[in-house]
């Protein structure tokens, strides 16, 4: 890791829920693990106006204390040193000239040379006006770098994803916006890029003549909890499907980059999108959960969850078949699924290898011979299973399959949160793991023909693994191989 800048980072916003259950525990770790250690000097801005620096520190306590990291000695440091409140009231443009001010105030006292991180910990709806009063507020330069954050999702379809790139792209350049995917920030995701290029073994085999098919799955366990009355206005394909589970999509397809750089790594990714043949609705299959049973437990369906609209017909999973016309890739089915109220908690992809192209076993009826396959876990359970066909001891001729098996835990300490490794990498400058602009939209013209047809939507039971026709187009893995 390179040597931090000393920076002033601003969290717009920096009273709501993300600040509170992932940017403070997160900062907070991070300076007791000596990464950041006093290079970083915090501004919350937030509509509260009844807040000052010393009841904002009290609140940070109580938040800090419910992630697990209570009020002691160290963190009460911690706190006093780094945090610091301004309020934006009803966030006119003379607030923002107050932000100004305060800014330069903290700057001075701090001895800061200007570098600054505004994080825009905002709705989704109101990110772009917050960038725009940075710009008129002279706030998207400084003496130093400035750097802009900004949360998914971006835009809710190809036609709004241009108009905030356009609009961000009035104050800000594209080398100060950072686009947070949570996913990409996940040190398992990031391995993928390491286990492609690193190592020969799978490398030589990463194509169309050795793999029949992959398959990209996002389940929980969860319903939609708190956020009813926001999912019901996006649904399951916009939520998951166009960002979480295309970016893993993207690093599963993309080709060699010419060198670990950041653009060098999103070109490649942005290629794997222009080079996707245009999705079948016939492929994409919608369903909803209804009441039924997780863990034991008996859970309500969707339509009497909090906040979603009576007679709904917002999907919770989807599952959908898409194709990579390239050399690489050329016949290749790639699914993706992703539900709520599933069976399990689990984000996996599973390469599932050829057939042997002859059998030598046809002869002896119980030498079944399965394909091989190759399961990446990202969560729960991080780590690798390789597996593949062995000869049982003893008589008649069996094969059993059985995997090599790499596990994070056994390996090494424990990994740190996606928000850890995201915010060291905005303060280092570097946009390895953050979507571009043209990637955002390449992605929604992706999947433009899916929003705007007519979707059925199938029910399913809550605790199984989404509507029984979506069996038609996901791709059994482990099967025996025909002879």
């Amino acid at each position: 890791m390179s040597e931090l800048d000393r920076h002033l980072m601003v969290v717009i916003g920096g009273t709501g829920d993300l600040m509170r259950r992932k940017l403070l525990p997160a900062m907070r770790r991070l300076t007791e693990e000596g990464v950041l250690r006093e290079k970083t000097v915090i501004l919350a801005a937030g509509r509260r106006t009844t807040f000052d620096d010393e009841s904002y520190r009290k609140w940070a306590h109580e938040a800090l204390e419910d992630a697990g990291l209570p009020h002691d000695a160290q963190g009460s440091g911690w706190c006093e040193r780094c945090l610091h409140y301004q309020a934006l009231g009803e966030q006119t443009p003379e607030d923002f000239q107050r932000l100004k001010q305060r800014i330069a105030e903290l700057e001075r006292e701090h001895n800061l040379p200007g570098n600054r991180v505004f994080y825009m910990a905002t709705p989704p709806g109101a990110f772009i006006d917050m960038t725009e009063m940075l710009g008129e507020a002279g706030l998207n330069e400084a003496p130093g770098w400035t750097r802009i954050v900004v949360e998914k999702p971006f835009g809710h379809d190809l036609a709004s994803a241009q108009e905030l790139n356009e609009r961000v792209h009035r104050n800000f350049s594209e080398h100060q916006i950072y686009r947070i995917d949570h996913y990409l920030g996940k040190e398992t995701v990031q391995n993928l890029l390491t286990f492609r290029f690193a190592n020969t073994l799978f490398d030589s085999v990463w194509n169309r003549d050795r793999i029949a098919s992959v398959e990209i799955t996002v389940a929980e366990d969860i319903g939609v909890e708190e956020r009813g009355e926001f999912y019901d206005s996006v649904g399951a394909l916009r939520d998951m499907v166009q960002n979480h589970l295309t970016q893993l999509l993207t690093i599963t397809a993309m080709e060699h980059p010419v060198e670990f750089e950041a653009d060098a790594i999103r070109d490649e990714k942005v290629k794997v999108l222009r080079s996707m043949a245009p999705m079948d609705p016939s492929q994409v299959i919608f369903g909803q959960y209804t009441a039924g049973e997780v863990d034991g437990e008996p859970v309500r369906g969707y339509l009497d969850e909090k906040g979603v609209t009576v007679g709904s017909r917002t999907p919770t999973f989807v599952a959908l078949r898409g194709y990579v016309q390239n050399w690489r890739w050329q016949g290749v089915p790639f699914v993706l699924r992703t539900g709520k109220r599933l069976a399990e908690k689990r984000t996996q992809i599973v390469i599932s290898f050829r057939c042997p192209v002859l059998s030598l076993f046809q002869r002896h009826p119980h030498a079944t011979v399965r394909a091989n396959s190759l399961v990446i876990t990202l969560q729960p359970d991080e780590g690798f299973d390789l597996c593949f066909e062995v000869k049982a001891p003893r008589d008649p001729l069996r094969l059993h399959t059985q995997s090599l098996s790499f596990r994070y835990d056994e390996a090494f300490e424990e990994l740190p949160e996606a928000y850890e490794t995201l915010l060291v990498d905005i303060v280092e400058g570097d946009q390895t793991l953050f979507v571009r602009g043209d990637e955002v939209e390449e992605s929604w013209r992706l999947y433009a023909p899916l929003l705007q047809a007519e979707q059925r939507v199938y029910p399913y039971a809550a605790g199984t693994m989404g509507p029984g026709e979506a069996n038609r187009i996901l791709v059994p893995r482990g099967e025996a191989c025909p002879i």
